[in-house]
């Protein structure tokens, strides 16, 4: 049984592109489909496709390098199912000083730290990427 697919999401994209994969394959639920999004959004993944299958529908994400090295430095998940993690809207985390991008979970769906500024949003921090 697994209790934090989010961490495994994480985890799978981070493996794939150690092992230099084009592309990889996570099951599929919305929040996994939104923080794919964020990231290609952001430049840190190419793209990602749903893939209806009869078992069960799936994520394929094709990864992004800049010649061999992976886009995606590191992406850790900040809040756990042991330890939340929450932010307040004057107090969002800054990600390698402004170069990565926290992702939070807030009342106003998915967003980046930086959008959640603007927003003047505080929420769950889900991971930080750079």
């Amino acid at each position: 049984m697994m209790t934090d697919p989010i961490a495994d999401m994480l985890t799978r994209i981070r493996n794939a592109q150690k092992a230099r994969k084009p592309q990889v394959n996570i099951p599929f639920s919305k929040l996994k489909k939104n923080i794919v999004d964020i990231l290609v959004k952001e430049g840190y993944l190419v793209k990602v496709d749903v893939v209806e299958e009869k078992p069960c529908a799936a994520l394929l994400i094709e990864l992004k390098y800049q010649g061999k090295m992976p886009a995606i430095r590191s992406i850790q998940r900040e809040s756990k199912p042991g330890r939340r993690v929450y932010c307040k809207a004057d107090a969002l985390p800054v990600v390698l000083e402004g170069f990565g991008i926290a992702i939070l979970s807030t009342p106003k769906g998915l967003l980046t730290n930086k959008e959640a500024k603007k927003e003047k949003v505080g929420g769950e921090l889900i991971c930080t990427v750079y």
